[in-house]
């Protein structure tokens, strides 16, 4: 389970109206339904994307997770502005959507990804995040990265 970091330099544990108000944002921000009573804390399914595969084929750039399993409807994606090539580590992320169902064990994000950014550029770094989320309350995130090769 993910909690907010600290604020203004204060950290403890959260009211029952913060974790009410937590857990009702993350649920909106899925556009699931907000819950009246907290749901106890869950127990998390195996997060099914396991690697970012990025591929230009022609000059037509794929990005791709590969996700041996269904990562159901509640794999949260979040994904940084491409970086330069020599970034190792990003901070910046959004939400670009949940999850596509894969095809062949691979998830499309091209297009969650270039809706958010823009096209993707040649020998820059992305940086893309996923968790699951169940019932308002989110996993620890899994972060991959990877370069945008020149076109084959």
């Amino acid at each position: 389970m993910v909690l907010p970091g600290p604020s203004l330099g204060q950290s403890g544990p959260l009211t029952g109206l913060q974790l009410f108000v937590w857990v009702n944002c993350k649920l909106g921000l899925l556009g699931q339904e907000p819950v009246d009573v907290p749901p106890a804390a869950p127990q998390f399914p195996d997060l099914a994307p396991q690697s970012l595969v990025i591929t230009n084929t022609g000059g037509v750039v794929a990005v791709k997770l590969t996700c041996p399993a269904d990562p159901g409807e509640n794999t949260v994606l979040r994904a940084s502005p491409s970086q330069n090539s020599a970034v190792r580590a990003c901070r910046n992320f959004r939400i670009i959507g949940t999850c596509p169902a894969p095809v062949t064990g691979s998830a499309d994000i091209t297009g969650l990804y270039t809706a958010e950014f823009g096209a993707v550029p040649v020998g820059k770094r992305l940086f893309v995040r996923a968790s699951t989320m169940v019932g308002g309350f989110e996993s620890l995130a899994r972060e991959f990265q990877a370069r945008v090769p020149a076109a084959a």
